[in-house]
């Protein structure tokens, strides 16, 4: 078997799908090293820990479903090597949704327990198998690195900390449900984990659950075509906490709302604890049954409001702090200048100066960042500009070269889809208009599509700094227009 040509089909293969500049940035460097059969375990080189922890964490389903079926296995699983150091990643396979969009990925580097095996992970193939096990048991679908003490808190968020705190400490008792909301990237998801993480470590015995809306969506779809209801029902009745991100996604969907219903009754009623993440406060979300209203907004309603600049350089310094690398206060206030009131955006920006110093071996100063992050890429509408939704769309379609029948279309192909996505996060970004609107102009029924690809813009910005340089070169065609 030569793993040499393999990894060249798999360059190849994730050039053609998901485009050069993320075979350039982050496989290239990369080396398939051996193959285990036996365990079926590929190992895979990096050249620091950096590249190694990014593509644990942004690209490891798009490792494990080409790389399965390039060795024609069912499944593989995945181990970074580090000279004599290992990191075992594991991805659970309740992160991806039915369309192979990556919705989460836990990057589990080796902590005390999984050091003390190091030696046999070498020596023993099982070793390996049986630690890929224990771990992707232990640590389900909550991300690790969310926690309580990694979150920076400031006047925008320190409501929904406290009450996500409260709610830690005592689980069922106070804040039930407690309600979050705030726009997309201002970090509900991070609380919602941190709330997990530290319920585990307070009290292992309690089961705790996160899911993401449109994952329980895709669980009781298929609960329904595979006769599995009382399953379904089951594994979210008998939870002590449960965690719902984005639960606007459930709108409109009335068997499911009518399903929800039934489960947030056994647990309120049971005294187990709920809690929920949206990007509108209850009332203003469409399309959802009111008596499924009034139960979600019967507890604590917090927000998180948009972080002021000031707030915007304690994260990075946190950030910086985390990495264990320098950044100079006039640094870390040029970059939190370039970023809007999106921290996901923010932490962007940060991994990209990060990435430039880490693979260039050069120390983080304002020269350098300059550099990596120009000024011009900053925009700013004047307030009296009015951005209507045919000004957005004539751009993309310039841009990319796609008429306006096929960005309205259905079609799924992924340059179109892109674009259209690109679309309507601009247009929500910049046009006086409601998500139904931006909708209803791309012939959709609702505003759920909207929420699906102003979401799907943000992570890809956050995980891939040249496609987030690439649409702010569009934001500020738009402020210059």
């Amino acid at each position: 078997m030569n793993l040499n040509l393999i990894w060249k089909d798999f360059l190849k293969i994730v050039n053609e799908e998901e485009g050069s500049r993320i075979v350039e940035t982050w496989f290239k460097a990369v080396a398939l090293c051996d193959w285990d059969s036996q365990t079926k375990t590929i190992f895979l080189k990096a050249p620091n820990s950096f590249v190694r922890e990014w593509i644990a964490s942004h690209h490891l389903g798009l490792l494990k479903t080409n790389l399965s079926r390039l060795f024609n296995e069912k499944e593989v699983n995945i181990v970074f090597l580090d000279q004599n150091k290992f990191e075992v990643a594991i991805r659970n396979p309740e992160t991806q949704n039915p369309s192979g969009s990556e919705k989460q990925v836990s990057t589990l580097p080796l902590n005390s327990q999984v050091n003390s095996q190091a030696n046999s992970l070498v020596s023993s193939p099982s070793a390996v198998k049986r630690s890929l096990a224990n771990l992707k048991k232990s640590h389900s679908n909550i991300n690790i690195e969310y926690l309580f003490d990694t979150f920076v808190v400031g006047p925008n968020n320190s409501l929904a900390y406290s009450a996500c705190q409260a709610v830690a400490s005592k689980p069922g008792v106070l804040y039930n449900p407690l309600f979050i909301y705030g726009s997309s990237g201002l970090g509900k998801t991070h609380l919602l984990h941190a709330i997990a993480n530290s319920i585990k470590e307070k009290n292992p015995k309690l089961s705790v659950l996160y899911q993401s809306a449109d994952r329980f969506v895709n669980e009781f779809i298929n609960a329904i075509r595979f006769d599995k209801i009382s399953v379904f029902e089951n594994k979210y009745k008998s939870v002590d906490v449960l965690l719902i991100d984005d639960i606007q996604f459930i709108s409109n969907k009335e068997q499911t709302q009518e399903a929800f219903f039934y489960i947030f009754n056994a647990l309120y009623e049971s005294k187990k604890q709920i809690v929920f993440s949206s990007d509108s406060l209850p009332h203003d979300i469409t399309g959802l049954a009111e008596r499924l209203r009034s139960r979600i907004n019967c507890g604590l309603v917090a927000d998180i409001q948009k972080p002021s600049l000031e707030l915007k350089i304690a994260i990075l310094k946190k950030k910086s702090e985390m990495h264990k690398v320098i950044l100079d206060d006039d640094v870390a206030h040029y970059i939190a200048s370039l970023s809007s009131s999106n921290v996901r955006e923010l932490e962007g920006l940060f991994i990209r100066v990060l990435a430039f110093s880490s693979l260039m071996h050069q120390e983080i100063s304002m020269e350098v960042v300059s550099k990596i992050l120009p000024k011009t890429i900053k925009n700013s509408v004047p307030k009296n500009k009015v951005i209507d939704l045919h000004s957005v769309v004539k751009l993309i379609v310039k841009n990319y070269g796609f008429t306006l029948s096929e960005l309205k279309s259905n079609k799924r192909i992924k340059a179109i889809s892109l674009a259209r996505h690109i679309a309507m996060y601009l247009m929500k970004k910049y046009c006086d208009k409601s998500l139904l609107d931006i909708g209803i102009f791309f012939n959709r029924k609702d505003h759920s599509t909207v929420i699906h690809a102003v979401e799907k813009i943000e992570q890809l910005m956050a995980g891939d700094e040249v496609f987030n340089q690439e649409v702010r070169m569009l934001e500020n065609k738009i402020a210059n227009s």
